[in-house]
């Protein structure tokens, strides 16, 4: 087997609005996973690379990173008796980028790379049972814009190719949100008119992503999840209102609180964003993962 393998894997954005846990897009900012197999023990360096907040990433088997390279190993009969890890992380963790999909995707290309295995459908169905679901999953292993599902309890996702005018710009605050405070604050049923209203909007939303850019406004609008989310992150929320009444087809990225704004130019309206906010434009990320060998 290979010993030694380099995995460069994508940030996404999850929901891009209506797609509750369906829709996903890989953007260009990538952590980097370096994995070398030794003869025992664990070693783990995480280095910042643009991340900030690293101090409390855990440095044993709790490492999400290793707990996915070391469950696919196992799935896949590759012994692993020791593991040397150097994580370069720029993703922000808990701003709704994906982080943690972004680390298990690592672990499983890594765990799959070590095998001399390619990526395959049963890729996706190992990394997105850690979260339950595929969005950011899927579009972390096969880039682009992806539809996800779950179909008799397997997880599947497919790839499309969004539309060459589009350029997400994100807008990240300080402040940080866990994806399962936020899914605590939403409620067990919703009316029928929201539901509905959602749903067509989501469908919406791949015809904009693929094709019609000029209906992402209409496409990006929900009911289901984001205004029972916004005591969590008032300012986000703010924000995401302020760019949609100026036109810009705005929503939280995930469970947040970073903001995504799916403009055709790469910028913001000036003086829309409030202090305590980074903005930078991501463009999406048509690859994927990637891996090499060290």
């Amino acid at each position: 087997m290979t010993t030694g393998v380099k995995v460069t894997v994508p940030a996404s954005t999850a929901n891009l609005g209506p797609g509750f846990d369906t829709l996903g897009l890989a953007l260009s900012l990538y952590d980097v996973v370096e994995a070398q197999v030794t003869d025992t023990g664990l070693k783990i360096e995480v280095i910042d690379a643009g991340a900030g907040g690293i101090a409390d990433v855990p440095t044993d088997e709790t490492h999400l990173v290793v707990r996915a390279l070391r469950h696919t190993c196992e799935q896949l009969g590759v012994k692993v008796p020791g593991l040397h890890l150097r994580c370069f992380n720029a993703i922000p963790h808990a701003r709704g980028l994906g982080s943690s999909a972004a680390a298990v995707v690592s672990g499983v290309a890594a765990g799959y790379a070590l095998a001399e295995k390619a990526l395959d459908a049963e890729a996706l169905q190992l990394a997105a049972e850690f979260e339950g679901h595929a969005d950011n999953a899927a579009a972390s292993l096969l880039g682009g814009f992806v539809v996800a599902w779950c179909e008799d309890g397997r997880f599947r996702a497919e790839r499309l190719t969004p539309h060459e005018d589009i350029r997400p710009v994100v807008a990240v605050p300080a402040l940080r949100s866990s994806t399962d405070a936020t899914r605590g604050l939403l409620p067990a049923e919703v009316p029928h008119a929201d539901a509905a209203f959602t749903a067509g909007r989501s469908a919406l939303a791949v015809l904009a992503m693929g094709s019609r850019p000029d209906l992402l406004l209409a496409a990006t609008e929900d009911r289901l999840h984001q205004h029972y989310r916004a005591p969590a992150y008032p300012a986000s929320a703010a924000l995401v209102d302020t760019l949609r009444a100026h036109g810009v087809a705005a929503a939280i990225s995930g469970a947040g609180p970073a903001v995504l704004a799916l403009t055709t130019g790469g910028v913001l309206p000036p003086g829309v964003v409030a202090d305590g906010f980074d903005v930078a434009e991501l463009p999406i990320d048509l690859g994927g993962v990637q891996v090499a060998a060290l």
